[in-house]
């Protein structure tokens, strides 16, 4: 297996709502500067790489998000395949899977319950203010995560969830604060605390109250939290209060970085190439 030789594979576009462009670009981007260090880079689309029978001679990176095609990708990373993020890393971004682990990890997050869709009131604990989301995949489109002012528009929006055939979904408490997005690239495993790259910025369409808190802090908290689920290039959202301290709201598996692009996709690739060109490419 060479391990000049790679294989790039692109989001699936329903896991891509508003951001097919910025999801496609950064893989092409990575690809071409992997291509400037003297690697072989073929991008695939994660329909081709279904038709695949025969683990592929060759390092993978990737960004979908599917059970079938990460089911197959772990048979295959079973075999030697080398695979940026892991596919079992980016099954555990699956929300249900990362409350869990986090809560193994002591990960700060807003109290979070796991419930079924098909919750009757008997079922839900208030009727205060609460996030519903669906329990497995990231937003892919609109209903996936709703913001119900109380117990009528949470059933409503566990129905809406259900009629599309989703089982579970979790409530979250809302957390007063400014709202942050991140992102990380480094080996949790080899690199613990702040990552070699992280960068953050205040989401759009928010009245940003500039609440203090240390940088290295939340950057060593992603870390922590990727640790957990085994990511290596990560996304997320954070929520810094009054308090000052961070709390982790999400954590995606290679998210667009779309402010960050240019700065990134040098930097990722610059990581693959030292995770690719390892003696055996691992840890």
């Amino acid at each position: 297996m060479s391990p000049r030789q790679c294989i790039g594979i692109f989001r699936e576009r329903a896991h891509s709502p508003g951001r097919e462009f910025d999801d496609a670009e950064i893989l092409r981007l990575t690809a071409k500067h992997l291509e400037d260090r003297g690697f072989s880079v073929a991008l695939r689309d994660p329909e081709e790489m279904r038709r695949v029978a025969d683990a592929p001679r060759a390092r993978l990176f990737l960004m979908c998000e599917r059970p079938a095609l990460l089911g197959r990708l772990r048979r295959w990373e079973r075999a030697g395949v080398v695979q940026v993020n892991a596919p079992s890393a980016v099954l555990n971004t699956y929300r249900e899977r990362m409350i869990r682990l986090w809560r193994r990890a002591g990960v700060p997050f807003p109290r979070t319950v796991v419930v079924s869709t098909a919750a009757t009131e008997g079922d839900l604990d208030g009727d205060g203010p609460t996030w519903v989301k669906r329990a497995d995949v990231h937003n892919t489109q609109e209903g996936d995560v709703l913001f119900a002012a109380g117990r009528a528009a949470a059933l409503e929006a566990l129905g809406g969830l259900a009629a599309r055939g989703i089982p579970r979904a979790v409530l979250q408490e809302p957390i007063a604060g400014d709202l942050i997005k991140f992102y990380g690239v480094g080996d949790p495993h080899r690199q613990p605390g702040v990552p070699p790259w992280f960068r953050w910025f205040y989401h759009r369409d928010q009245r940003v109250a500039g609440y203090p808190f240390a940088e290295d802090r939340l950057a060593a908290l992603a870390q922590r939290a990727a640790a957990a689920l085994g990511l290596e290039i990560y996304g997320g959202d954070a929520i810094v209060g009054k308090a000052g301290g961070p709390v982790l709201i999400d954590l995606n598996a290679w998210p667009s970085f779309a402010l960050y692009r240019n700065e990134a996709s040098e930097r990722i690739a610059a990581y693959l190439a030292g995770r690719f060109g390892r003696r055996g490419g691992g840890r």
